[in-house]
């Protein structure tokens, strides 16, 4: 893994954004910048940091290894469902088909852990028994093991506002997602994250629970869309010390990017308000996470991309372009 001092250095270089106008509008996400070209999206992926769903600051090489780690998981499930991605131009770059996004975010979670308000935990221990239409008994501690992974889905939020809970049934009642449409996705995300738990556990790691979100193509067929099992959709622990740190009261040892959360939750910020600045220390703690969770996951030694990245994707997407007229 490339060392904390080359990190360091990199600080001043991350990515926040990339301003393309030969490929038409932008439209800026929470860490994506976004494209449309003909019937494909362009997603260049930002070191851009949320958590609480906001920005709380930028991390070097995370976005590379999102993007990355993004492409392996696609690959390693197209088997359970296929997905929109079509080519990666760039390390930092998805060229993905065109869907339309389905208004859930699907929660697949394997433990009862968190601290944001939508976290079952955090709901668990304010003392609600009956959590997204599901009854849990008493006596379960923090990070203990489900029986089985469950789906917690939750609206998708907007206009800088926060995801909301709801149920399975709800989604369906609210003409969400049409109940048979609904059926596969919670099929395809249970399938999809235990291929996720297999490889993590070769890993050495423990995935813990994830965020799919899935779009309709323009031929209907239902896909995974955005990204798959990374340290910003995903939290996982390290599976060697859990059982031990667990016994102890402590915290698993993780490998995403909770122990941000921790620390802002810790530091009295659990969303509400304007955060304050990601502190550098964790930057570079938060990209040795990501860059460390990439290797594991993928067995392969994570190459940083040329920088400035900003002009390095733009010479690779005006290339792309080009190749696209001429072929």
């Amino acid at each position: 893994m490339i060392d904390q001092q080359t990190i360091e250095q990199a600080l001043d270089q991350a990515l926040d954004g990339v301003d393309l106008p030969f490929l038409g509008e932008r439209t800026r996400g929470k860490v994506r910048d976004i494209y449309r070209h003909d019937d494909q999206l362009i997603l260049i992926t930002t070191d851009r940091l949320s958590a609480f769903d906001r920005i709380l600051g930028l991390v070097p090489f995370k976005g590379q290894v999102l993007n990355q780690l993004a492409a392996f998981w696609f690959e390693e499930t197209r088997d359970i469902i296929g997905n929109h991605l079509i080519a990666t131009p760039d390390p930092n770059v998805t060229v993905a088909q065109a869907c339309e996004p389905l208004p859930v975010e699907v929660i697949v979670r394997g433990y009862i852990s968190g601290v944001t308000k939508t976290a079952l935990w955090y709901q668990y221990s304010q003392g609600k028994r009956t959590i997204y239409g599901m009854d849990f008994p008493d006596g379960l501690s923090k990070n203990d093991p489900l029986p089985e992974p469950i789906i917690t889905p939750t609206t998708k939020a907007t206009d800088g506002g926060h995801d909301e809970r709801i149920t399975s049934a709800q989604v369906v009642e609210m003409g969400l997602v049409e109940p048979a449409r609904w059926e596969q996705i919670c099929q395809a995300a249970l399938a999809v994250f235990a291929r996720g738990q297999a490889i993590a556990r070769q890993a050495g790691l423990i995935l813990v629970d994830t965020k799919y979100e899935f779009g309709v193509t323009p031929a209907g067929e239902t896909v995974l869309i955005d990204e798959v099992h990374t340290p910003d959709s995903s939290r996982f622990w390290i599976a060697e010390t859990y059982e031990s740190r667990r016994a102890a009261g402590q915290e698993p040892e993780n490998f995403d990017k909770e122990f941000i959360r921790l620390y802002y939750a810790a530091h009295g910020y659990r969303g509400d308000g304007d955060p304050f600045p990601l502190p550098p220390e964790l930057a570079v703690q938060a990209a040795q996470r990501y860059i460390g969770a990439y290797e594991r996951l993928t067995g392969r030694e994570f190459q940083p991309g040329e920088t400035p990245a900003a002009e390095r994707i733009e010479r690779n997407l005006r290339a792309w372009v080009d190749d696209k007229v001429t072929g």
